[in-house]
């Protein structure tokens, strides 16, 4: 039975298919819905049925939803287990084709576990989050604009007019959007009590819940806490080489900047207002000597990992554990 490997980055689809004990030349596809329409045009063609592709954040998963709804088995997998498979079978280069070549071994030779798609309330879910996303960056830019057009006297009155008037149209469609998600979470039970538990953390509100639920909702529910951190792109990478480099470590920023946008406010309320994420972040600044924003990206992090294990536990938020004064560790 002809199968495929897909390997997925954020711009671009490597698609490898092993047919008759051969794998045919790579083709590679935008990651865009042109690009998976072309995607399983050429699989169909191919007569594959089943395809595996590594878990990639979130840039895989809207190929898998595509895939799935064309009517193809997809087995999704883990980094980790791509990573040791390709190990045991001593490849040596690591390109986009060779890793998709590798996928489509894995397919072959593994026990094929089908993926399942999310519910389709927590894709809505996610559509409304990402929309809101657009429309807040739209309004923070006309405020933006604004701002910069009152400072001078030769804005005419009306481009000033028309600049509020484009503002408040803006607020009502996000109050508007805004409404008919929570209404979309409330006619799901466990949608509701994930938004109850989440709002149970100072500085998360019905806003940034319904981000945060737009983006974590949709993930595969073994994922652990660090891979959690790893797709938001807040784990920190080293930069050292020899003797000679020796840099320090930043984020990767390598992974979904939604989730990373959706976390920052939080953080930085809980900061303020949750007397133990406060002490967290007091200890990062005055002891560690972190510069602020890097305190707060800390904060996002550890935030991150509370939010886990609450939806994992099915428990609100205890401050009590985030932080105590004889902790060191950044979390």
């Amino acid at each position: 039975m002809p199968v495929a490997g897909i390997d997925v980055s954020h711009k671009t689809l490597v698609v490898a298919i092993r047919k008759n004990a051969h794998t045919g030349k790579p083709r590679q596809f935008e990651n865009t819905a042109g690009g998976h329409r072309g995607v399983i045009k050429a699989l169909r063609n191919a007569g594959v049925k089943r395809v595996c592709l590594e878990a990639t954040g979130l840039y895989h998963l809207d190929l898998a939803v595509a895939l799935h709804e064309a009517g193809l088995e997809i087995m999704v997998v883990n980094p980790r287990a791509a990573r040791r498979f390709a190990e045991a079978m001593q490849t040596r280069s690591k390109t986009d084709a060779v890793d998709a070549g590798l996928l489509a071994e894995f397919c072959r030779r593994m026990p094929f576990e089908p993926w399942q798609k999310p519910n389709d309330q927590a894709l809505a879910v996610r559509a409304c989050a990402r929309r809101l996303a657009a429309l807040n960056k739209a309004r923070t830019q006309a405020k933006n604009q604004h701002h910069a057009a009152v400072q001078t006297t030769s804005t005419p009155p009306f481009l000033i007019a028309d600049l509020e008037q484009g503002i408040a149209e803006l607020e009502a469609r996000i109050g508007h959007l805004r409404e008919q998600a929570l209404g979309l979470i409330a006619g799901d039970a466990l949608l509701q009590q994930t938004l109850e538990l989440l709002v149970t953390v100072k500085g998360i509100a019905e806003a940034s819940a319904i981000q945060l639920m737009g983006e974590l909702l949709v993930l595969p529910p073994d994922m652990s806490a660090r891979q959690w951190v790893a797709m938001a792109g807040l784990d920190p990478r080293a930069h050292e080489s020899g003797t000679s480099v020796q840099k320090k470590p930043r984020l990767s920023k390598a992974g979904n900047r939604y989730l990373r946008m959706a976390l920052y406010m939080p953080a930085l309320g809980a900061s303020r207002y949750d007397p133990s994420v406060n002490a967290y972040y007091r200890h990062l600044v005055e002891d560690r000597g972190l510069k602020k924003i890097q305190a707060i990206c800390a904060v996002m992090r550890k935030l991150l990992h509370a939010i886990h294990a609450m939806l994992k536990t099915q428990q609100p938020f205890d401050n009590r554990r985030f932080y105590t004064p004889v902790e060191t560790a950044t979390g």
